[in-house]
């Protein structure tokens, strides 16, 4: 048996969105615009200025940082 659930930061995805009423394409593009580039930083900034939980804020940050390291 196979198991295709999403696993990792994008698991976060679905309730992310639901939640705070943005696409995640919206999220990483606010990301990759800010003027930070540590991870705790990023993740700091979108929970007091954009109010996410600390757990959706590293789940963004995260796959954002990843993505682009592996450009």
């Amino acid at each position: 048996m196979t198991d295709n659930a999403v696993k990792g930061p994008a698991s976060y995805f679905p309730s992310i969105e639901k939640k705070y009423g943005r696409p995640i394409a919206e999220w990483k593009g606010l990301i990759r615009s800010s003027p930070l580039t540590r991870h705790m930083e990023l993740v700091g900034w979108l929970k007091s200025e954009h109010g996410l939980g600390h757990g959706h804020a590293n789940a963004l940050v995260a796959h954002t940082l990843a993505e682009d390291s592996a450009k």
